[in-house]
C-alpha cells in the first residue's frame, strides 16, 4: 500500500517538504492509518503535523471516548492535537439540515479554523478509493453537475491552502491491512454499518458487486475522475471566453445575459456557462441546487415564450424578458409598488436607482429626448405623483391620436418583465398620465416657451 500512496502523492504533487499539514482524524481506520503514514514521512519530509478531531456528540460517552483515544494517540506520537465538541444535533435543528450535512458543515468549519490558526498548507483527509467509487455513483443517481460527477479531487483549494486526499489510490481493504501491519487499533463507529444512510447502502450492496466484476474497480473510477476533470478544465476555459461575450451586465448580485447569443452556444458550454454564473452569484452552492434546476433553466431559455420567472434556492430568481435573461437576488424587492409626491423643485430618488430631478426654468429649453419633460403648471392639477403602473393605465402619447395602453408601450419597447413593475409613471392629481420617463411623453408636454415652466429630468 505504501508504494501506491507514494506514487499517487508524487503524481499529484500532494505533499511537498517543509509543509504544515492539518490531519482530520476521527479515530477510525482510514484517518488513523493516514495519520500514521504521514507521521512516518514527517521526519524525512520535515512535515509539521497538527491533528484536528471533532466530537459531533451524536453518540454520547462513546464519541467522547473516541476523542480521548485520538488525543492519547497523538500524545504517543508527539503530534499536536486540536480537538473540540460540537452539538451537531442543535446545529442541525437550527438550520433544518440532515444529520450528515450538519455534521459535515460543523466538521469542515472546525478544520478551517485550525488551518487558519496554524497557517497550514494542507488539510489531509482519509478518503480512499472505495469512497471515490461510492461518491461518483451516488452523484450519478442523485444528479449533479459535470464537476460533481468527477467525485473527489486529490487536491483542491481550501482555507489557507489545499485539501489533499493521499489514499484515493488504495481501498478500504488495503487500509485495514496497513492497520494490522502496524498494530493500529482504530475506533469503530457503529453507524457505519447502518443501512439508513445512503452511502452505507452503496457500500454494502453496490460496491461488492462491482468488485466481483473487477477487483481494481477503484482504479477505473479514479482514472475516470481525473480524465473528466482534465476535460472539464479545458471546457471551462472555452466557456469563460464565450460567457464574456454573452454577459451584458455583471454585479455581485446580478448577471444579465443575451438570451439569443446564449442559445447559439453549444450545449456543453451552455451547461458550464450556467454553472459559472451560479458559482459567481452564490459564492457557495446551496445543497438544494441540483441538475434539475439547470435542465429547467435550459428549457426556459429555449422556450418561445418571451417572458417568465424561475425561482432557484436561496431567493435567486432567473427573469426572462425577450432577449434578456437576468439572474438576480433582488427580484422580490423590485416588485413592491410605490407612489411618491414629486417635489417642485427638488430631487426624488426612485426605487429603480434612478432620480427624478425637478427644476423651475425662466429661459428657453429644448426639452429633447424622452429623459426630459417640460411642464406648464397652470395646465395640470398639482401636486405631481410618480408611481408604479396599474392595470388599465393609458397615456395620450405626444404626436399620436387617442390613447395607448402603458402595457403595450412596455411590450413595444421590449422593457424586461422584471423592470415593468417598478418603472416610474408620472401623473397629475387627476390621475392623468403625463410621462413615462425614458420611454414616452404625453400630449400634455409644453409646446411653446413660457416665462416660467417646470422641467423634469430622468437620470
Amino acid at each position: 500500500m505504501e508504494k501506491q500512496v507514494h506514487q499517487f502523492i508524487e503524481k499529484h504533487q500532494l505533499l511537498p517538504a517543509h509543509s504544515t499539514v492539518v490531519v482530520g482524524v476521527s479515530g477510525g481506520p482510514d484517518s488513523l492509518a493516514l495519520l500514521h503514514f504521514l507521521w512516518s514521512q514527517s521526519h524525512d519530509k520535515h512535515l509539521n503535523l497538527i491533528v484536528a478531531h471533532v466530537d459531533h456528540m451524536f453518540r454520547g460517552e462513546e464519541s467522547m471516548k473516541d476523542m480521548d483515544y485520538v488525543q492519547a494517540y497523538c500524545e504517543k506520537l508527539g503530534v499536536r492535537c486540536e480537538a473540540t465538541q460540537i452539538d451537531v444535533t442543535a446545529y442541525q435543528q437550527q438550520n433544518m439540515l440532515s444529520s450528515q450535512v450538519a455534521a459535515r458543515e460543523c466538521r469542515y468549519g472546525f478544520f478551517e479554523s485550525v488551518m487558519n490558526k496554524h497557517k497550514a498548507d494542507f488539510l489531509a483527509l482519509g478518503h480512499h478509493g472505495d469512497d471515490q467509487v461510492e461518491t461518483i455513483l451516488m452523484r450519478m443517481v442523485r444528479g449533479s453537475t459535470m464537476s460533481g460527477y468527477g467525485g473527489m479531487k486529490p487536491k483542491r483549494p481550501y482555507a489557507t491552502g489545499h485539501i489533499i486526499r493521499p489514499f484515493l489510490a488504495v481501498t478500504k481493504e488495503d487500509i485495514e491491512s496497513y492497520c494490522d501491519k502496524f498494530q493500529l487499533k482504530p475506533r469503530i463507529d457503529p453507524t457505519n454499518s447502518k443501512s439508513t444512510y445512503t452511502r452505507n447502502r452503496f457500500r454494502h450492496y453496490i460496491l461488492p458487486f462491482l468488485k466481483q466484476e473487477n477487483q481494481a474497480v477503484h482504479e477505473r473510477f479514479q482514472l475516470f475522475s481525473e480524465n473528466l476533470y482534465e476535460d472539464q478544465a479545458y471546457l471551462e476555459e472555452l466557456t469563460a471566453d464565450v460567457m464574456n461575450k454573452v454577459m451584458r451586465k455583471k454585479t455581485p448580485n446580478e448577471i444579465l445575459i443575451d438570451r439569443d447569443f446564449f442559445i447559439e452556444v453549444s450545449k456543453p458550454l451552455q451547461r458550464r456557462g450556467i454553472q459559472l454564473i451560479l458559482n459567481y452569484l452564490y459564492k457557495k452552492i446551496p445543497p438544494a441546487l441540483s441538475a434539475i434546476h439547470i435542465d429547467n433553466l435550459l428549457r426556459f431559455l429555449e422556450s418561445e415564450k418571451p417572458s417568465g420567472v424561475l425561482h432557484f434556492p436561496n431567493n435567486l430568481c432567473v427573469v426572462r424578458s425577450y432577449n434578456n435573461c437576468l439572474f438576480t437576488f433582488n427580484y422580490e424587492e423590485s416588485t413592491q409598488p410605490y407612489e411618491f409626491i414629486v417635489p417642485i423643485p427638488g430631487i426624488l430618488a426612485l426605487p429603480n436607482h434612478h432620480h427624478l430631478v425637478c427644476e423651475i426654468h425662466m429661459k428657453e429649453h429644448g426639452g429633447k429626448g424622452n429623459d426630459v419633460f417640460l411642464l406648464d403648471e397652470t395646465q395640470v392639477k398639482l401636486p405631481l405623483r410618480v408611481r408604479t403602473r396599474k392595470p388599465g393605465d393609458k397615456i395620450r402619447v405626444k404626436g399620436m391620436k387617442g390613447h395607448k395602453k402603458v402595457k403595450d408601450i412596455f411590450i413595444d419597447e421590449k422593457i424586461p418583465l422584471h423592470q415593468r413593475d417598478y418603472w416610474p409613471v408620472v401623473e397629475d392629481s387627476n390621475g392623468t398620465i403625463l410621462w413615462l420617463p425614458g420611454l414616452k411623453k404625453s400630449a400634455y408636454e409644453l409646446h411653446t416657451h413660457k416665462s416660467r415652466y417646470v422641467i423634469l429630468y430622468y437620470k
